[in-house]
């Protein structure tokens, strides 16, 4: 999906958005303990930071992170809500990174709107910025079946299942870490993540 669709689509919700999960006390604890246990030092680049609030979390952590997003007005509302905390406008397809010179990425849903043909040349992008040896946590949402779009609130998205994902990852030269998977609630979607690692050169 084009970059000025999604944009398009998330400025005209940003006010609601932010006013629903613009903190971090809006994340789940079992999500950032997952997030933690392999994001342990930075820099760190949070991709498709929205409103700043994962990038808030790991920051307090004490893991130097630095958000990314398209929506300039999120962009905006996290440089002002967190002042000390860099936050940069700008698209996940084309990082603005050295090669090899990021401790670690997180994609908290960053890549569900992205459809699943287009997928590996993001991650061969993240792969490109990752130091050998270093972390990537992907956040998505799950199904049993084959890679799908569904009709998200902002705009479609897809869903995968974990292990065909795992198995895109491992052939773009990553190597699996851990996973977690969260079933269906009465206000979510079933959702999984994975952590996974640059391979060692």
């Amino acid at each position: 999906m084009p970059d000025n669709t999604v944009r398009a689509a998330y400025t005209a919700v940003h006010e609601l958005y932010t006013e629903l999960f613009g903190t971090p006390a809006a994340l789940n604890p079992d999500d950032t303990a997952f997030v933690t246990r392999y994001l342990r030092h930075g820099p760190v680049l949070d991709l498709g930071c929205g409103p700043g609030h994962f990038t808030k979390f790991l920051t307090d952590a004490g893991v130097a992170t630095t958000g990314v997003d398209l929506v300039p007005e999120f962009i905006t509302h996290a440089s002002t809500t967190y002042p000390d905390i860099p936050f940069e406008v700008g698209s996940i397809r084309t990082l603005d990174a050295p090669t090899a010179s990021i401790a670690g990425l997180l994609a908290w849903f960053s890549l569900i709107h992205i459809p699943p043909p287009e997928l590996p040349a993001f991650l061969t992008e993240f792969h490109r910025v990752l130091a050998p040896g270093s972390p990537l946590i992907i956040g998505f949402f799950t199904t049993d079946s084959t890679p799908e779009v569904f009709p998200h609130k902002v705009t479609p998205a897809y869903r995968w299942p974990p292990d065909t994902l795992s198995t895109l990852l491992t052939t773009t030269g990553f190597t699996e870490l851990g996973r977690l998977t969260r079933p269906a609630t009465e206000t979510t979607r079933p959702y999984g993540a994975l952590a996974v690692a640059r391979a060692a050169e």
